[in-house]
């Protein structure tokens, strides 16, 4: 490794997930949240400085539904969702938080990132029991998906 070049983490399905925080990657620093912040945005700003590689479905979920570094983070959780979404049918667990977050990440978003699309139709393909609570955001990415086409 070169002096100076940033490891990577390797995931199960091939993904690699960066060392770096978001704050690195985006090259913005956020600095302390104001003293009156909600525990919501204290906990954004704190994640922004953990290694993406660090992050957990939970914060990911937490981190694309605000909107932050969506750009870095989708890709991670679509691999958390490659991984878990298969075992479902066999009983086990893929986090539905995470899905519905990433389902909701937008057109735009979608758009932008065509490579993603198929691979969240993958996952969504793999799954044999949607939550009731996420039809919604399932019908509404497959609709915005095909439109984006």
């Amino acid at each position: 490794m070169k002096v100076g070049a940033r490891k990577e983490t390797n995931v199960s399905n091939g993904q690699r997930k960066p060392d770096r925080t978001l704050e690195e990657l985006d090259g913005q620093r956020w600095g302390e949240p104001p003293a009156d912040a909600t525990s919501l945005v204290r906990s954004v700003h704190g994640l922004r400085r953990r290694p993406v590689a660090s992050l957990n479905a939970g914060e990911l979920a937490r981190l694309i539904r605000q909107g932050v570094g969506v750009r870095w983070l989708l890709p991670v959780a679509l691999g958390i969702l490659e991984d878990t979404a298969p075992n479902q049918a066999a009983g086990g667990f893929y986090d539905d938080d995470l899905l519905s977050a990433v389902l909701t990440c937008g057109s735009t978003t979608w758009a932008a990132q065509p490579e993603l699309v198929k691979r969240m139709q993958e996952v969504l393909a793999s799954l044999r029991d949607i939550s009731p609570y996420l039809c919604d955001d399932v019908e509404r990415f497959q609709r915005d998906t095909r439109r984006g086409r």
